[in-house]
Order: C-alpha cells, then structure tokens, then sequence
C-alpha cells in the first residue's frame, strides 16, 4: 500500500472525528489558538489551515457563537456552541458511541 493511499484513507478518518472533537471542546469559549492547543493538549493535532475552515463552516452552520473580545491586550475571536451546536454534540456523540462499540468489536475480531 501506498504511503499516499494510507494518508487519503487517514483523511477521510479524520475528518468526522475532528467536527465531533471541535464541539466537544467549544463547550467552552475559545479562540483559535486557544482551541488548537486544547486539542492537541488532548492528544488532537490539527493543523491551522484546517481548524479555521472547519470552525467557520460550523459558524456558518449556525452551531457555534462567536464574539469578539479583548485578552492580554489585544482583539480575539471567542467560539462557543450555540444551542444548536449543543444539540449537535450531543446527538453526534451518542451516534459516536453506538458506532464505536460495533465497530471496536470488529477490529478485534480482525486482530
């Protein structure tokens, strides 16, 4: 298998993973930089050319808030999930959980 074959399947992997791991870390206000450490605090690394597309394809979805505010001097735009950013994260997780367990199960078998 090629190394460009694996990465495109590693991609398109991601890419759900990544909407659910945005929400869950909007729970609380965040600016770009601050959600991007989070992430990777939490073992999610993200790139800044797709964290920013991604944060504002939810806004303009309508699942995030968004508000200008001022920290250590200087202008921050601050995420947080709107309530139907909420809903969102939570039907998504529990979509995430009823697909995670069938789905553990099978790469066990497989190993």
């Amino acid at each position: 298998m090629s190394e460009e074959r694996l990465d495109k399947m590693r991609l398109e992997l991601r890419r759900g993973a990544l909407v659910l791991a945005v929400l869950a870390s909007l729970r609380q206000p965040q600016y770009g930089y601050s959600l991007r450490k989070a992430l990777f605090d939490n073992g999610i690394d993200i790139d800044e050319g797709t964290l920013y597309p991604l944060v504002r394809r939810l806004a303009d979805q309508g699942l995030l808030d968004s508000e200008w505010q001022q920290a250590e001097g200087r202008d921050r735009r601050y995420y947080t999930l709107s309530a139907d950013g909420l809903d969102m994260l939570e039907k998504l997780t529990q979509e995430w959980h009823l697909l995670n367990g069938p789905l553990a199960r099978l790469l066990e078998k497989s190993t």
